[in-house]
């Protein structure tokens, strides 16, 4: 593999991303083991001694250009592969946008949870259209850490379970997220907690702990879809919340609000789940040497040993 790899890296509310583009088959090496592809993400994402981020995403050609105009593959920090991440989504529309991959307008995503819309619109935030929520489930009694709650669950691409506290900023997340996090009740994969103060009809604060990054980030805009959606019903918020013509706001830990957009229907299914992000970018580079030598030593390691 070339050791000069490019890269953007990108900021959804708080939530970071480096951005790699694959569609010339460079990074498929790295990418045909899950030790290789692991390894790789946690260098480049490791915020002492590589460039720093929550998560990876890579751009790939869709196998089908009927069915999509573009791939996403997304590695968590500590290196496992996630089926989808609201925010690294929505980073991942702006910068394939920006940097010409797509036409303009509405494009096709195909993600591991299936196909994603996404566009630009008004201001610095970013629209994605993510698949149907399921498994949704509610009033789970759950000890977490020696306390007994009550808890909503969703997966939204992947999967989120909501506790509910009076003052968001009191939550104990720092003990409680890990012990949602592997819950039994959530084995063996887990979830990602959400900690959820509703605010107002319509208006919800959120705190999330996340797998893959092992820690409490900024915003999480799957959690932020799910705990949306599961606030709105167990609440039952007005109509135009619930059919899509009002968007819940959802404020972060990092002090951006984003935008959710659901419709409910009387067979308690949910469609048409949008969610609307604040993306900046934050800047373009290329990795150095040193760098790439150390996130490709599995390659190397594997290529000896076979």
């Amino acid at each position: 593999m070339n050791e000069k790899i490019d890269f953007s890296k990108l900021s959804g509310s708080g939530n970071d991303f480096i951005c790699i583009d694959n569609r010339d088959d460079t990074f498929n090496e790295v990418l045909s083991s899950s030790d290789s592809a692991g390894h790789f993400a946690r260098e480049l994402c490791h915020r002492g001694t590589g460039i720093g981020a929550d998560g990876l995403v890579f751009a790939s050609r869709p196998e089908l250009d009927d069915v999509a105009a573009i791939e996403a593959r997304f590695f968590e920090a500590n290196g496992s592969e996630t089926d989808l991440c609201g925010n690294g989504i929505s980073c991942f529309v702006h910068w394939v946008t920006v940097e010409h991959m797509v036409r303009p307008g509405e494009i096709r995503i195909l993600t591991p949870a299936g196909i994603v819309r996404g566009q630009r619109r008004d201001g610095d935030y970013i629209r994605a259209c993510i698949p149907t929520p399921r498994e949704m489930r509610w009033d789970m009694d759950l000890t977490a850490a020696g306390r007994q709650l009550k808890c909503d669950f969703a997966v939204t691409g992947i999967p989120h379970v909501v506790t509910y506290v009076d003052d968001v900023r009191e939550a104990d997340v720092e003990r409680l997220g890990p012990a949602l996090r592997h819950h039994e009740r959530f084995a063996p994969g887990g979830a990602n907690a959400n900690f959820v103060q509703v605010l107002e009809p319509g208006r919800l604060a959120l705190r999330t702990f996340e797998f893959g990054v092992e820690a409490e980030t900024l915003a999480c805009g799957t959690g932020s879809a799910a705990s949306a959606i599961l606030t709105a019903l167990r609440s039952n918020w007005p109509e135009e919340y619930l059919q899509g013509r009002r968007p819940v706001l959802v404020k972060t830990k990092g002090g951006d609000t984003l935008r959710v957009f659901f419709r409910t229907h009387d067979d308690g299914s949910v469609t048409d789940v949008c969610l609307e992000t604040v993306v900046r970018y934050v800047y373009t580079g290329r990795v150095h040497p040193d760098l790439v030598r150390r996130a490709t030593d599995a390659i190397k390691l594997r290529s000896k040993t076979t």
